[in-house]
């Protein structure tokens, strides 16, 4: 049976797995605090105290559409960035069916995207998935071949979770508005990091989530461009304008609003670069003390806080619960598949071989990393690949030994 750890470790704690969630901002808990208390009314209720949970809603819904250049109404809220995409996805799908059913979609989605699509599939809908290069990008003149009469809908995410690279959404945008084919990306991972200006990305939909910008978990949201028709996935009381039923998380919204709010100051002051640094930093300690050390994505294209190496003939569970053991908390990819022992889509998309890409270990930095975070990484990471080798020479000579004896 596989030991767990039940107990926090007894030394400081390294988080570089932002990608996967961020602690909450203390201010955004204090906003939240009165709606998880006091302000409990029902924002549907039309005395007092639900009017006051309606207005907190509204102000939050500002917030976002500010934060993306957009009318507060085309802010629909939803439980989750995976809720948003299925939203996108189904919601578009089902409403625009009578005018065709093919969507264009990337292979490197993520399972959100990848997951629904699939589910439309089996509804008789055409998917077509666009190949990617070695650092994962998206050919804008694939986009363009892949369109047909009967295309209702692109899905490409801004940036992809594992590996970071950014894609060229501006160049998608502008083919999807040329043809009148509406075009989602899901900007869970961008938004709060770089700008994600609907206007300027040339979007009908976009997906965001709380949990990545020092929100709470529990609630997203995704921007409808007026005059895109969706079909709800949820029936119910006809909140959202109809196109997401359900009570509010009022404490919820209220702390991504906040969050919102903060992630774009912390743009202004040039948060990104800051990080940028940490990021070349911990590139360069790893890359000048590893041997057979492999980055993953673009090199230059990609967000400003994601390092995704491969380690040759290393499994990247070993690299992980070693780093844990220091204090350090990383991940293999997907949070949403950190359990799987099998290689990532996205590696196989990018036709890194096997031997390469289960010993993947992804680094994603956040605003209180500071320059001994990277020391940190630097001093055991590079002690930890060799120990595992090391176990790994030692295994394969006791099995020779095992086969000379027998």
């Amino acid at each position: 049976m596989r030991a767990t750890m039940t107990s926090p470790p007894n030394h400081p704690i390294s988080y570089l797995d932002h990608a996967a969630t961020t602690p909450i901002d203390p201010a955004v808990l204090q906003a939240m605090l009165p709606y998880l208390s006091k302000q409990y009314g029902n924002p549907s209720s039309i005395y007092q105290l639900g009017r006051a949970a309606r207005q907190a809603i509204e102000d939050s819904r500002e917030s976002i559409a500010s934060s993306i250049g957009c009318r507060p109404t085309e802010v629909v809220f939803t439980g989750s960035g995976t809720e948003a995409d299925n939203l996108a996805i189904k919601g578009m799908a089902w409403a625009r069916s009578e005018r065709g059913k093919h969507i264009i979609t990337s292979s490197i989605e993520h399972h959100a995207v990848l997951h629904a699509c699939q589910s439309l599939k089996k509804r008789g809908f055409e998917v077509t998935y666009l190949p990617v290069d070695q650092y994962g990008m998206v050919d804008v003149a694939s986009v363009h071949a892949a369109i047909r009469r009967d295309t209702i809908l692109i899905s490409v995410m801004h940036a992809n979770n594992e590996i970071g690279t950014l894609q060229p959404i501006e160049e998608i945008g502008a083919i999807a508005r040329e043809h009148d084919v509406p075009f989602h990306t899901d900007a869970v991972q961008t938004f709060g990091q770089i700008p994600t200006k609907v206007n300027d990305m040339g979007c009908s939909l976009m997906s965001l989530s709380a949990h990545k910008i020092y929100g709470p978990k529990g609630v997203g949201a995704l921007y409808v461009r007026r005059g895109c028709r969706l079909s709800p996935l949820l029936d119910g009381g006809g909140q959202e304008k109809n196109r997401r039923s359900g009570t509010e998380n009022v404490a919820g919204i209220v702390g991504f609003g906040t969050a919102a709010t903060l992630a774009c100051e912390r743009m202004n002051a040039n948060e990104a670069q800051r990080i940028l640094l940490l990021r070349t930093k911990l590139a360069q300690g790893l890359e000048a003390n590893i041997p057979d050390l492999r980055l993953n994505g673009h090199p230059e294209k990609r967000l400003p806080n994601n390092l995704n190496y491969s380690v040759r003939f290393l499994e990247g569970e070993a690299m992980l619960l070693g780093l844990d053991l220091r204090g350090i908390c990383a991940s293999s990819g997907s949070a949403c598949t950190s359990g799987s022992l099998e290689p990532s889509h996205v590696l196989a998309a990018t036709r890194v071989s096997r031997e390469w890409a289960r010993g993947t270990v992804r680094f994603s930095l956040g605003k209180d990393n500071t320059e001994a975070d990277i020391a940190s990484v630097v001093e055991v990471f590079p002690p930890i690949i060799s120990e595992l080798r090391s176990l790994q020479t030692r295994g394969r000579k006791r099995d020779d030994r095992e086969i000379v004896a027998w």
